[in-house]
């Protein structure tokens, strides 16, 4: 009897447990479900060999049906100039993995970690001994602030910042702030 319902706890323990997880999960998906859609918006790169360069971004994003994550992609532009942009990060395990432009083999950058929480997320950025931090961050249903970081030594320093619009109809509900 006492191992019956032992199992039964450990059984009831563990649906419980899972249910916390797809929770979780979840939450994350509806994070990146937000960002579907077109957004447009300035930018400036604020530290380094090109500070004070002006950049407009015209973006599409896009989730994944599989997985929790995102694709923004489209342009950003300087001047005449225009630079094709594209960011993808998907759930792998616990973290996120993914790439910007053509990652760090190329001449783009590695997302080698990150997690999502309330109405942000910070995502581990790495280019050969280069490594930072993209924090994406809601401050309104349809406003998205992003910052890159890099570090030095023991200190993430700006170098890249910019803000989005939505300026597509989607219709977006608000994202528990933290």
């Amino acid at each position: 009897m006492k191992t019956r319902a032992a199992a039964a706890t450990l059984s009831l323990f563990a649906c419980a447990l899972f249910a916390f997880s797809a929770q979780a999960k979840d939450k994350d998906a509806e994070f990146f479900q937000t960002v579907e859609g077109q957004w447009v918006g300035p930018g400036e790169i604020v530290a380094g060999k090109y500070k004070g360069t002006k950049f407009t971004c015209t973006l599409d994003g896009s989730t994944p049906d599989e997985t929790a994550g995102m694709t923004l992609d489209g342009n950003c532009r300087v001047g005449i100039f225009n630079q094709p942009m594209k960011a993808t990060i998907a759930r792998s395990g616990g973290t996120y993995k993914g790439t910007f432009l053509d990652g760090a083999a190329g001449k783009g950058l590695d997302i080698t970690g990150g997690s999502v929480a309330g109405d942000r997320v910070v995502l581990n950025i790495t280019r050969k001994q280069l490594t930072g931090a993209m924090l994406a961050k809601f401050t309104g249903d349809n406003m998205l602030n992003v910052t890159i970081s890099v570090r030095l030594e023991d200190t993430l320093i700006p170098v890249v910042g910019m803000t989005l619009k939505r300026v597509d109809p989607t219709a977006v509900s608000s994202i528990a702030k933290n």
